[in-house]
């Protein structure tokens, strides 16, 4: 397809670069974040159709190197697993048996169940690697999940009053967030939900916040709970049970070699998720400025409300690929290893029309998403741009 320079000096500088002269006239309010950047509806029609190109252009491409790729890290995750349970039969090696289990469980989570459950790899036909069918070891509930992540996460990303993983219904992460005295615990929370992530995320769905705020009833939840318990206790009786007792005497070191696993796993999927939506400079959106958004928009939206992680090849692998959460976040039914080879010409186009490309090394992701929860626990509201008005401050919590 043609594609039309809109900022051909990649410098970032946004209105008047990007600004076609052919809707210069029909450029957004300024007080949104896409009138903020200076874009004309045509302009972010022209962009939504350069990542559809990209889009398509590589389900095309998908085939059996995509199929050989997943299946070998399953492989490597289930041997991860065996060789950590085996291990706990040796007490002296039992940093090494936690060591596997962590990584076995962190492949499942990051790079196998994120990214089968966005059905990433339906096409393949295996019912193993089926978004249908899988189940990951979690004590959230895959099919909960796929709700408030793949639906309400992916679809409202950074919708202030619309994507609850704006804060997860206990964090002021926004300026928008009206203040309340409860944010002064503001990293206390965020230090309890990252060491009981996945209790965080089985929990999102009862939407607490919104029972203590009127806003839901006990009763909704009732279709949740059956779902919800079948798989607590699953998880809980393989981990702090089942593996346990197989070896017999050393049932209390196994038990807790589990637990540390899983809190060494709720450590990482937490701070690379966090590292993914909250870094300085993420966007966020009015549900006012997200009505009747053309597909164009959406992408504008999902790449300015995400950040990435820069890393090497194993880095990405454990992150599942998260590391390039803007690229998943334009492309989530791609198959996360395709988000590095994409990821130099979704930049390239961002500097075309003057949009932020928010990445960065991990330690400087994960100090600003630090200093973003301190200090968002003291009051205080957005200085300028599109939330500056009061009228758009949400009450995010109970």
């Amino acid at each position: 397809m043609t594609v039309t320079p809109i900022n051909q000096t990649g410098s970032g500088t946004r209105p008047k670069a990007a600004a076609s002269e052919s809707a210069i006239d029909q450029q957004l309010d300024p007080t949104t974040v896409a009138g903020k950047y200076g874009l004309s509806p045509a302009d972010l029609e022209r962009f939504g159709e350069e990542m559809d190109t990209i889009r398509k252009r590589i389900i095309a491409e998908l085939g059996e190197e995509d199929a050989a790729y997943i299946r070998n890290v399953v492989k490597a995750q289930r041997g991860f697993e065996i060789a950590g349970r085996a291990l706990f039969y040796l007490p002296p090696a039992w940093p090494l048996a936690v060591a596997a289990l962590s990584v076995s469980k962190i492949l499942d989570n990051m790079e196998i169940g994120h990214n089968v459950m966005h059905g990433q790899y339906d096409w393949m036909g295996d019912p193993g690697l089926n978004s249908r069918m899988y189940e990951w070891d979690n004590v959230c509930p895959g099919e909960q999940w796929k709700y408030s992540h793949n639906y309400i996460h992916h679809t409202f990303t950074n919708i202030l009053g619309k994507d609850r993983d704006i804060g997860y219904g206990v964090l002021r992460m926004d300026e928008d967030q009206k203040w309340r005295p409860y944010y002064l615990g503001n990293p206390v929370y965020a230090f309890l939900l990252m060491v009981f992530f996945e209790w965080g995320v089985a929990l999102h769905d009862l939407e607490v916040e919104n029972i203590v705020a009127g806003k839901r009833s006990i009763a909704d939840n009732k279709p949740l709970y059956p779902g919800l318990l079948r798989k607590i206790r699953r998880q809980a009786l393989k981990d702090y049970v089942l593996f346990p007792a197989l070896t017999g005497p050393l049932f209390v070191p196994t038990l807790l070699g589990n637990a540390t696993a899983n809190l060494v796993r709720n450590i990482w999927a937490f701070n690379i998720i966090f590292c993914g939506h909250f870094p300085a400079g993420v966007e966020t959106f009015t549900e006012a400025e997200s009505e009747d958004e053309s597909r164009g928009h959406w992408y504008f939206r999902q790449l300015l409300g995400s950040a990435n992680i820069t890393g090497g090849k194993l880095f990405h692998l454990m992150t599942g690929n998260l590391s390039h959460q803007i690229e998943h976040h334009l492309f989530p039914d791609l198959p996360a290893r395709r988000y590095p080879q994409v990821a130099a010409e979704v930049r390239e186009i961002c500097e075309r029309y003057g949009l932020d490309y928010n990445t960065g090394p991990l330690g400087k992701q994960l100090f600003s998403v630090a200093k973003k929860i301190c200090r968002l626990a003291l009051p205080g509201k957005r200085d300028e741009g599109p939330g500056a008005p009061d009228a758009a401050r949400v009450d995010t919590a109970a």
